[in-house]
């Protein structure tokens, strides 16, 4: 008699089961029919955290503009408690939302940024760019391209020990969705100081006009419903456009032909109750094909941005398995 495998459950604590329920309500409230956003009552819910030069924890942080005409800005969080005096790489990091919602101080973003900063004993930038739908595509990946280009001029506004040639682009969700653009557009244009080695795409946030498999059976789930996503996607892409832009749909038949530039080698986070699921392994499957360097982490019982849940012990788990991929990628470069 053949045993069958247990299907996987998902079982979440009351705290993190709580919160989903009301991020999910707040955000479809603030949602308006004439495409806009309540960005007041967002104000509301979404809890900012300062920043704190003196180290809590082992992590200090202070803020930098680029550009405030846009509020383009971004957050450095530095290691205060790094063994000896050797450089660290920085990771740069775009945060979730839909690409409409949270910011580096918002209260899910600032705590994830500070255990990969602490645990990965690295310099961590975290970019606040600007917001659909007041501010459509392309204007997302504009600013995550600009950041880059700002460090590259002005190296000297993150600390001395941060490694420039070492350095690392990463996101969740709408963040691993413009971490892969800026990483496209770095890889056309080529920057002096900056070098990026790595790219760490926590289920990115992609999509197209199919309805696949994961997004049939989890169409009600917290966070990205299918209804949620149709809409974000309608107030991002370019008016006219549909769901297989090469901005959404990057493994698709629009998508950038990637063989002849030097992508950073990439590590792909996957939940398997996360609707986006299907889309995250195209692109994985996607970047093999095209002849560059990635690898598939599964998460089988995790939902979408589990990571901004730190009660969750597979987020610790997840900065553990980021901070080898780093180790070793620079490793590699030796």
């Amino acid at each position: 008699m053949t045993s069958q495998i247990p299907k996987p459950k998902l079982s979440l604590p009351l705290r993190t089961r709580v919160a989903l329920f009301f991020s999910s309500a707040v955000t479809d409230f603030s949602r308006r029919s004439d495409g806009s956003v309540n960005r007041g009552l967002m104000k509301l819910v979404d809890y900012k955290s300062r920043p704190k030069t003196k180290s809590v924890k082992g992590v200090s942080t202070k803020d930098v503009t680029v550009d405030a005409s846009r509020d383009l800005w971004f957050r450095i969080f530095t290691p205060t408690a790094s063994s000896g005096d050797g450089v660290v790489p920085v990771v740069i990091y775009f945060h979730g939302g839909g690409f409409a919602f949270h910011s580096p101080d918002s209260y899910g973003y600032d705590p994830l940024c500070r255990g990969f900063c602490r645990q990965i004993n690295a310099i961590v930038v975290s970019v606040n760019y600007r917001r659909t739908p007041e501010h459509r595509f392309p204007s997302q990946y504009d600013d995550g391209e600009d950041v880059l280009k700002f460090l590259d001029e002005n190296p000297a506004v993150l600390p001395e020990k941060a490694d420039l040639s070492k350095c690392f682009l990463a996101g969740d969700s709408a963040g691993g969705n413009l971490a892969h653009h800026v990483a496209v557009r770095v890889a056309k244009s080529g920057l002096r100081e900056v070098r990026v080695v790595g790219l760490v795409s926590i289920q990115p946030w992609f999509g197209g006009e199919e309805r696949t498999a994961a997004e049939v059976k989890f169409k009600g789930a917290r966070l990205v419903s299918t209804s949620r996503t149709d809409w974000l996607w309608r107030v991002f892409l370019p008016e006219g456009s549909d769901r297989d832009h090469w901005a959404a749909n990057v493994s698709g038949a629009n998508s950038e032909d990637l063989t002849g530039l030097d992508f950073p080698d990439t590590l792909v986070f996957v939940g398997g109750f996360d609707p986006l699921q299907d889309w995250q392994r195209r692109y994985y499957e996607w970047l093999r094909k095209s002849g560059k360097k990635a690898q598939l982490i599964e998460y089988p019982t995790m939902i979408h941005a589990f990571c901004i849940f730190p009660e969750l012990p597979e987020t610790s788990q997840l900065i553990s398995q980021v901070k080898d991929f780093i180790a070793n990628r620079i490793s590699d470069l030796k």
